[in-house]
């Protein structure tokens, strides 16, 4: 079964791009060359700040979609790996103390 990961880059304008791919190295080649989305093609150059292999790439996918909806902070987490924090950002505002 192929390998999947799903990743974060970080944007010259200092906003966060995610997505998965079954080829990494050839998926961030992309990104630079601006041919692997609009998003990314206008805010050259990005780099990656995380990456997760996954076990195959319906649940890469299922993950971009589930970072994608998280804010800059839980992503900022994430990418830390500050597993305390993003725990407690997961919590509604009223829970967290």
């Amino acid at each position: 079964m192929p390998r999947a990961w799903v990743y974060i880059l970080s944007c010259s304008d200092g906003s966060y791009y995610t997505g998965h791919t079954t080829n990494l190295e050839y998926r961030l080649a992309q990104h630079q060359d601006g041919e692997a989305s609009d998003w990314t093609k206008r805010r050259l150059p990005v780099e990656l700040v995380f990456c997760q292999e996954m076990p195959d790439r319906r649940q890469a996918f299922e993950a971009e979609r589930q970072v994608k909806k998280w804010s800059r902070a839980k992503k900022e987490a994430l990418i830390a790996e500050d597993w305390d924090l993003l725990k407690w950002l997961a919590k509604k505002p009223k829970f967290r103390k």
